[in-house]
């Protein structure tokens, strides 16, 4: 199979392309990525070797570049997105481009070049809105809270309707918050991470009782490779691990593990449209593809922290003043 990542430098895609070349011996990748902030070369420095694997600066909002890179392709697995809620509320815009056009030239362009190529669009719980009891299924109404939820679920429909209207081979995956290695430093476990080694404030929004459900990154990448090989055209699969948690448990979980006090914890003002609750019901995905998380969330979290504690010379460059002692979303980026 020839794969086509895109996004393949940031985070969840970075994993899943070292996922997937361990465990199969018969695939080869193509990576491209826009090197925007979010993205680090150095998430996939040891690939340099490999055969299997390529890399392309490419951004899927320009039409003409994406319609050259599917053009020898087989499936893809569509990660590019920006994806900092907080950053969208400072500029939306980057997020319509990216997250919405961007999936549209990819449509438009498996449509005109090639109908046969897998899609699996790689979404986000966030698409739903808050839910405050039980947790939402595939076929629940979408009420996104904010320019980068709304992105997503823009592009979601147009996957879907390109499915109903032209019979592409596409598939849509939500999933909850992913925590693990490689995760840019701005984001809420990782910062909470790097702030507290340093002996600063760990910033929380509000009173900290927002619940997220969070999932070990291998595990979702697990999920994913069900998806693409297993998942059918034109259907949406939940994918969560059921470990739902207040931010401030999180944090102070973080800080116990690390021997850290709890006077790290700073509240700070609560950003616009703060969902309180997300919460899915991954049964489809397990009952029919056989998917299960793999790791425990505390150990995959005590993992997690000691990856940022050992790999310094990785989130130091990326840890940036404006990162580590700023409220973001009040910042324009």
């Amino acid at each position: 199979m020839k794969l086509l990542v895109t996004g393949g430098l940031g985070f969840i895609g970075s994993n899943f392309i070292k996922y997937m070349l361990n465990k199969h011996r018969d695939i080869a990748i193509i990576n491209v990525d826009k090197m925007s902030y979010g993205s680090n070369p150095a998430n996939l420095k040891d690939l340099k070797t490999d055969r299997r694997y390529s890399f392309i600066k490419g951004d899927i909002s320009d039409r003409r570049s994406v319609q050259k890179l599917i053009s020898n392709v087989d499936a893809i697995v569509n990660m590019a997105a920006e994806t900092h809620v907080d950053r969208s509320i400072s500029d939306p815009l980057p997020f319509l481009l990216s997250n919405t056009i961007g999936v549209f030239n990819l449509l438009e362009a498996i449509r005109n070049v090639n109908s046969k190529i897998r899609l699996v669009q790689v979404s986000t719980d966030e698409v739903y809105g808050s839910i405050l009891s039980g947790s939402f299924k595939e076929n629940a109404c979408l009420m996104p809270s904010n320019p980068y939820s709304a992105s997503k679920a823009s592009a979601d429909m147009f996957c879907l309707a390109y499915y109903r209207t032209y019979n592409l081979n596409i598939t849509v995956t939500r999933c909850t918050n992913n925590f693990g290695p490689y995760q840019f430093p701005e984001k809420f476990i990782p910062k909470t991470i790097i702030r507290a080694s340093m002996n600063l404030k760990v910033p929380l929004y509000g009173s900290g009782a927002n619940i997220r459900d969070w999932i070990y990154v291998v595990d979702h990448c697990e999920a994913l490779e069900k998806v693409l090989f297993y998942g059918k055209a034109g259907e949406i699969y939940n994918i969560s691990a059921e470990n739902e948690y207040s931010n401030i448990e999180i944090v102070k979980m973080i800080l116990e593990i690390m021997d850290k006090p709890e006077h790290l914890i700073k509240f700070v003002t609560d950003r616009p449209g703060h969902d309180m609750r997300y919460s899915l019901d991954s049964s489809k995905i397990r009952k029919e593809l056989g998917w299960n998380p793999a790791h425990s969330f505390k150990e995959a979290l005590e993992e997690t922290i000691n990856w940022y504690l050992e790999n310094g010379w990785w989130w130091r460059p990326l840890a940036t003043e404006r990162i580590l002692h700023s409220t973001p979303w009040k910042l324009k980026w």
